[in-house]
């Protein structure tokens, strides 16, 4: 059951890509290849968050039906799994967007000078370190959970 599991989310995502090139290469809106991939992103969104809150109630129970003297809190946890899966998202797409923006101008900068390089890869590293400190900062999150 685990690996029906973890498989579940991969191929719906790589079943979205599929559906979504195929309906662009046959000359559909792009906004139904965008709208399936939003649906495929949300549905493994929700399945990653049902999955660890599923396992943690059943764990809950079985430990209460088992002993019930001693109680496990594990209540709260389920808030720390929910903020780390926000930062890393929000920090990963305001990291793309970042670089989204900086590439392109790094790119005709260096077009047009060479000796621009240097100062242009900045400014794409300095958009892609705002993802790199949303993920450090759900490690931590994660560390306390």
């Amino acid at each position: 059951m685990t690996y029906v599991l973890i498989a579940l989310p991969i191929v719906a995502l790589v079943a979205s890509v599929i559906f979504a090139i195929r309906s662009v290469k046959r000359g559909k809106k792009t906004r139904n290849a965008v709208a399936t991939q939003l649906l495929a992103f949300m549905a493994v969104a929700v399945v990653t968050l049902a999955v660890p809150l599923v396992a943690s109630a059943t764990e809950d129970h079985a430990t209460t039906t088992a002993e019930t003297t001693t109680t496990t809190s594990n209540e709260g946890r389920w808030a720390g799994f929910l903020a780390a899966g926000a930062v890393t998202g929000i920090s990963g797409i305001g990291g793309g967007i970042a670089v989204a923006a900086a590439a392109p101008a790094a790119i005709g900068a260096t077009s047009e000078d060479p000796k621009a390089f240097g100062k242009a890869l900045i400014f794409v590293a300095l958009g892609e370190g705002v993802a790199l400190y949303g993920l450090l900062i759900s490690i931590l999150i994660l560390n306390k959970v």
